[in-house]
């Protein structure tokens, strides 16, 4: 008993030791951490005008960085969340075929089927195609439309708005848009329309509410439905269409909308609407006059453009990050040369290789970290002004959006750009003999 008594006594104190052993190392480090940021912290006091040119090489990279990927991000939410408002389970049919690829992976090339294929022939898409589509036990309905601009008045004020025919019994069923007020359009609808909540609110010099009459292509319609967007269009039904859009002949579309039944079965069902199309309007493949497109395909283009284009500008950025690299290295040799004298002091009091390179790593971080920190900051109003000076182009109205990622990384690119900006200054730093060091003038 007394054997154990002594051993677990003597494991207490063993650990005891250690434990102080352990706080005295810590302390003491912690100390010497402190006293080296305190004098890099005092370099970058006392060389001000220099260091502070340095610290905006570094606040105009990492402003750019974020306001490229903040505006970036606003542009993929919000066409995100358009296009996917859309529905997956709407696909879109348009007469031409680019074989170049287009932007959309489809064309709008209407004059002929693209390349070597091009006619003068314009190429639509009739009834007929509609017959052969609805034919498909995968479709649920149908959408035809024709659109264009037109002249419209309302209280003797003028002006040119798009206008979309479509089949009013069905367009309820495939429009992503809501209605703020009213209703939308119906099947027994001849002489009404529906306007985009823009057109409604600020496009004449007064608003323009539910029943109220518009003069469109020398006809009055009536309102009954005000659109919950921002855009200036006018819906209205197709056969009324036809008359105010004369370039457009009767039982011809400019695309078709179509919603299928099934989402999962949305590849299968474009591919038999692609064969059913090219067999009853008699091309091949290398002939294709029309497209087919969804929500999904557009979305996931856009986004791949937008990324190849965000990805080149923030390379360019990356530019200002490496000046800013530069100028905190040229800092950082300046004042290896201007503190040599008392690097030596600090080396004959006692000061060791490693106290002395901490510092000038020290210094350099507080570089990369204030430009950080400052870039950050202007980034963020950058990114907030930005749309604001587009004007109404599709930028202003998407905004920007400021992650905490893109924040974090721009921080540590900062440090990290200051830290190995500043290794070599304070490693050569480091390395001076007290002697030739006290000897320097």
């Amino acid at each position: 008993m007394f054997f154990v008594n002594y051993f677990i006594g003597f494991i207490v104190f063993f650990c005891y030791h250690i434990f102080l052993c352990i706080t005295f190392i810590v302390i003491e480090v912690s100390m010497k951490l402190i006293k080296c940021f305190k004098h890099a912290f005092n370099m970058v006091l006392h060389s001000k005008l220099r260091s502070w040119l340095t610290i905006l090489g570094i606040v105009i990279g990492v402003a750019a960085v974020i306001a490229i990927m903040s505006i970036s991000a606003g542009l993929q939410s919000t066409l995100g969340s358009r296009l996917g408002g859309l529905g997956a389970d709407i696909v879109t049919v348009t007469p031409g075929f680019s074989r170049g690829g287009g932007f959309f992976g489809g064309g709008g090339d209407r004059g002929g089927g693209g390349g070597s294929q091009a006619t003068t022939k314009t190429i639509t898409l009739t009834r007929s195609d509609v017959q052969v589509l609805k034919g498909m036990p995968d479709i649920l309905v149908i959408d035809t439309e024709i659109r264009g601009t037109a002249n419209v008045s309302y209280l003797g004020k003028i002006g040119k708005v798009t206008v979309t025919g479509v089949d009013q019994s069905v367009w309820s069923k495939v429009t992503s848009t809501t209605i703020a007020s009213g209703r939308t359009l119906d099947s027994a609808d001849a002489n009404v329309v529906v306007i985009g909540g823009r057109l409604s609110s600020s496009f004449f010099s007064q608003p323009v509410g539910i029943n109220k009459m518009l003069t469109i292509g020398g006809n009055s319609y009536r309102v009954v439905g005000i659109l919950n967007d921002e855009s200036n269009s006018v819906y209205m039904p197709i056969q009324a269409a036809y008359p105010i859009l004369t370039d457009h002949t009767s039982g011809e579309y400019d695309s078709l909308i179509v919603k299928i039944k099934d989402v999962n079965a949305l590849n299968d069902t474009m591919t038999k609407m692609t064969d059913r199309l090219t067999l009853s309007r008699h091309v091949t493949p290398t002939t294709q006059d029309f497209s087919i497109t969804s929500s999904k395909q557009i979305q996931a283009t856009i986004s791949s453009t937008l990324s190849a284009l965000s990805a080149f500008l923030l390379a360019i950025a990356g530019v200002s990050l490496i000046v800013g690299a530069v100028g905190v290295a040229n800092t950082m040799f300046t004042s290896v040369l201007e503190k040599t004298k008392e690097i030596g002091i600090m080396k004959a009091i006692g000061a060791r290789n490693k106290d002395i390179m901490m510092i000038f790593i020290f210094n350099a971080a507080l570089i990369g970290l204030i430009g950080g920190i400052l870039g950050v900051f202007l980034g963020v109003i950058l990114s907030g002004f930005m749309p604001l000076l587009t004007g109404g182009t599709q930028l202003s109205r998407a905004g920007s959006l400021v992650s905490g990622t893109s924040i974090v990384l721009a921080l540590s690119v900062s440090l990290f750009v200051g830290l190995a900006a500043g290794i070599i200054p304070a490693y050569q730093g480091s390395k001076l003999k007290p002697v030739d060091a006290l000897r320097y003038e």
